[in-house]
């Protein structure tokens, strides 16, 4: 069985929280960067393998790749998905992924977004994607470090 430790949302991907502070806290020896735009970028993937720690192996998968091919992972695998956006969660899930909790980590303030908490913003789409998903029986939390208490997952659904 697919053995999926954790799955986060930060549209920085891998970066220094991902790197130090997540993949130790979890015990993930696998990064899976699962992003169609990434999965053909070569430069942003070179840039988050010098992010990424040495003992954790990295993977730049589409969504699709993602769907089709992360149920032939070996147990010894301690697999961190880490995706841009809440919608590809949901695409991953709805596709057979077997992902039990979301951590919801960083979600960049732009324009047409509400601020939910300190580096989560969210728009109708994300709001609905994120209940879809909890509607799956999926495990929803706000934090942006393992060290950090979890904001309330109701500040995501208020408008």
């Amino acid at each position: 069985m697919v053995n999926i430790v954790l799955t986060r949302i930060d549209n920085r991907l891998i970066h220094g929280q991902v790197a130090t502070q997540w993949c130790g806290s979890i015990g993930a020896n696998l990064i899976l960067i699962a992003n169609d735009e990434v999965a053909k970028n070569t430069v942003r993937q070179g840039l988050m393998d010098m992010a990424a720690p040495s003992y954790a192996q990295t993977r730049y998968w589409t969504i699709q790749k993602t769907i089709d091919t992360i149920h032939k992972a070996s147990d010894r695998q301690k697999i961190f998905i880490v995706c841009e956006n809440p919608q590809d969660v949901l695409k991953l899930v709805e596709g057979g992924v077997p992902i039990k909790k979301v951590n919801i980590g960083n979600m960049h303030m732009v324009e047409g977004k509400r601020q939910v908490v300190g580096s989560v913003a969210v728009d109708d789409a994300d709001v609905e994607a994120f209940k879809k998903m909890r509607n799956l029986g999926v495990e929803l939390e706000i934090r942006r470090v393992p060290t950090e208490g979890k904001e309330n997952i109701e500040k995501l659904f208020k408008s």
